[in-house]
């Protein structure tokens, strides 16, 4: 019985062989899914959130700020850049702004200078570290309003702790809720009991970082305490130092709690004397205006005024960055390097030939010397 092989279409000279087209089936198409898009499934729920609460709140609030809106009247007409406008022609907002950039640079500046030295001390070897890492921290822990309350009875005009304390040394009462400058030093006297501790163990954490071996080579050129904290420590926590001084200044550019709660009213004092952005932001939303326009204005200004100081900021890092550190070696780290050298070269000869060098022959070749002869 002949069997019948299936006929081959034609096929010219020269041409390579045909192949039958080979069908994916749906397992391979799902693992090749899998490959490209696992990644960003994983990173998903981040930008999710952030989608959820950051970025649709601020486009939101850009849509409120070029409308009418009123807390009962609801959204109103479109009215364009006319909220930026009149929010902008209130003396109100530019002494609220003046305000919290003295508060903030009141606090910031001396808030990163004591968390550092915080830090340094913590950084030595002390008795109970642990205990006095906690008790840093535990002005963080207090509740903002709790801060406030407290530190607006110290820092009362008549009756307070801290003018009864200058009384006796023949100092007059000082008005805090009276004076500008005062004011603005109670108020950022409660910011860096809240916030200096927790700078300082973001320090701390840094420090601990530090290479000892820097330290060795410091005390071997007799550098003391002070010498070594500024020449070792602080260029290898630049970068610490950078991330604080940015997150210092979007949060005191936002200061509400310790303001809102320093007097019974909350307004900023009689005069709006230390009535912040963000203070001015409330009380334009649900106080007396209940203008919702102008109080999504006002934050979009406040966050395009804390974006341009974060660019400032960037610009600085950058060019700090790109500066680095200087290439020359300190002669202690070069003696350092060099005893650590010679001391496993001792090793290595005190242990023999080391695994996988070459033997290396001490006699002369064969016929050496008997052509040193002949020549």
């Amino acid at each position: 019985m002949t069997v019948l092989s299936p006929t081959q279409p034609s096929q010219g000279l020269g041409e390579p062989p045909r192949r039958s087209s080979r069908r994916v089936g749906f397992s391979q198409r799902l693992g090749r899914w899998d490959v490209k898009l696992s990644p960003y499934l994983y990173i998903s729920p981040f930008f999710i959130l952030f989608a959820i609460t950051g970025l649709f709140p601020l486009i939101y609030t850009a849509f409120v700020s070029v409308h009418e809106w009123n807390l009962l009247g609801g959204q109103g007409d479109f009215v364009g850049l006319q909220n930026f406008t009149d929010v902008l022609a209130q003396p109100t907002f530019w002494k609220s702004l003046r305000n919290t950039f003295s508060i903030f640079l009141l606090s910031s500046v001396p808030q990163v200078i004591c968390a550092i030295i915080i830090a340094a001390l913590l950084d030595q070897n002390l008795r109970a570290a642990t205990f006095w890492r906690m008790g840093v921290l535990l002005p963080y822990v207090v509740a903002p309003i709790a801060v406030s309350l407290i530190f607006g009875r110290l820092f009362a005009d008549q009756y307070g702790l801290i003018n009864g304390v200058l009384g006796t040394f023949g100092i007059d009462p000082i008005r805090w809720h009276a004076d500008t400058l005062a004011s603005h030093v109670a108020i950022a006297s409660m910011v860096n009991f809240r916030w200096t501790g927790y700078n300082a163990l973001i320090f701390l954490a840094a420090m601990q970082a530090v290479p000892r071996e820097l330290y060795e080579a410091a005390i071997i050129d007799g550098a003391g305490r002070f010498r070594q904290f500024f020449s070792v420590t602080v260029p290898q926590i630049r970068a610490t130092i950078i991330f604080v001084i940015i997150t210092s200044t979007i949060g005191g550019l936002q200061i509400f709690d310790e303001v809102r709660a320093f007097d019974a009213q909350g307004l900023g004092g009689a005069d709006r004397q230390w009535m912040t952005t963000v203070l001015y932001l409330y009380d334009v939303a649900w106080g007396n205006q209940k203008n919702f326009g102008r109080a999504a204005a006002i934050a979009w200004i406040l966050f395009i005024v804390i974006l341009l100081i974060g660019l400032v900021n960037f610009a600085i890092t950058r060019s700090i960055s790109t500066s680095g550190p200087s290439k020359k070696v300190p002669r202690g780290v070069q003696r350092a390097r060099r005893k650590a050298a010679a001391a496993a070269v001792r090793a290595q000869n005190a242990s023999g030939r080391p695994s996988g060098a070459p033997a290396r022959s001490t006699s002369a070749p064969t016929g050496a010397p008997n052509e040193r002869k002949k020549r």
